[in-house]
């Protein structure tokens, strides 16, 4: 069993974590990090039996657990990051890991040099919606990929995160962009446009479109919003057989938020209700497609078993590398009004 401690009990942790290690085959939860009175308390009642220590170096010297996953907030991931490789432990770090391309290279590199294995947390190629498409894909149902549509609107406002250093890019942004990468490949270049609002802490993003270009010759047409008060998931997809078209609810997140664990049903969890199943527009007619599941612990478990077998984990820091190298370069062409390459 890995033993896995999570530094942090926000949103992320309580809701994005420490449920799916909870179900991950070959997981375990040994320890939480929180602070704030409540935070423990919550974090406590939520998890009887499992310790919570007050910072990362208390749960090291406690030796409670052999992985780390780091949800704080952004601005402090680098230094716990850091501070949990140098203690010989195997890391997984929530998006977006480090502030730019060159920093999570240089995070990599600290990994690489102690022989420990890190990870991005990109939960969000398990969806069930992008499931789905990924079948439809590999099965060759609508042939040749042209272009890839996907919209993710959320009525959230109170999460976005503001300032310079914050912003929709860097937060949906991370997901949308890492799943046209899962889909289509890498991503040659970027074309962005980004909607901006004065916030206390500074001019904030808070809706963007991106084009990215891959270089299979595929595209990819993301947008994302959090202050329009819609809640909205499509997903579209162009080959030279059809098309197929999906409109869902984010089923684990809605049910993680109703107070549902996958632990409790795990062949049930993770499907979207047939109301919400997508079609497939062949020379044939329309077809619906059930369903796959959406599995975030599959996330887990897929480290899991990297750390056992030496073998990469599903998302390598060089993979998160590149997104943000993505974001990157999607800011400079919001900025500059033109393409960029990547």
């Amino acid at each position: 069993m890995l033993r896995i401690g999570v530094v942090g009990y926000g949103t992320g942790g309580q809701h994005f974590h420490t449920p799916f290690i909870a179900a991950a085959e070959g997981c375990r939860l040994t320890g939480i990090v929180a602070r704030a009175e409540r935070t423990v308390a919550k974090a406590r009642a939520d998890w009887p039996g499992v310790p919570v220590f007050a910072s990362l170096t208390a749960m090291i010297e406690a030796g409670a657990c052999d992985a780390v996953t780091i949800t704080t907030p952004p601005q402090t991931r680098r230094a716990l990051v850091l501070e949990a490789v140098a203690a010989g432990l195997h890391v997984i770090a929530d998006k977006p890991f480090a502030p730019n391309y060159e920093g999570a290279m240089a995070l990599d590199a600290a990994a690489s040099a102690r022989g420990v294995t890190l990870g991005v947390y990109q939960n969000r190629r398990f969806d069930a919606d992008l499931q789905t498409l990924r079948k439809v894909i590999a099965d060759g149902r609508i042939g040749k990929v042209w272009r890839v549509h996907s919209r993710m609107d959320q009525d959230s406002p109170q999460t976005l995160e503001a300032g310079p250093t914050g912003g929709l890019l860097r937060d949906l942004g991370s997901h949308v962009v890492d799943q046209m990468i899962y889909l289509l490949g890498p991503v040659a270049a970027a074309t962005a446009t980004m909607d901006m609002v004065d916030l206390p802490e500074g001019p904030t993003d808070a809706c963007f479109t991106l084009t990215l270009r891959h270089e299979t010759g595929a595209h990819s047409h993301l947008s994302a919003s959090k202050l329009n008060h819609v809640d909205a998931r499509e997903l579209r997809a162009y080959g030279d057989k059809g098309c197929y078209l999906s409109r869902t609810t984010d089923v684990q997140a809605q049910d993680i938020f109703a107070g549902k664990r996958p632990a409790d049903d795990p062949a049930a969890w993770g499907y979207e209700p047939e109301a919400n199943w997508g079609t497939l527009f062949t020379a044939a007619g329309a077809e619906t497609i059930p369903s796959e599941q959406g599995r975030y612990h599959d996330y887990y478990e897929a480290f899991a078993r990297a750390v056992r077998e030496g073998a990469p984990p599903p998302v390598t820091a060089e993979v998160g590398a590149r997104t943000l190298a993505i974001l990157d370069a999607a800011r400079q062409s919001a900025a500059e009004g033109r393409t960029v390459p990547v």
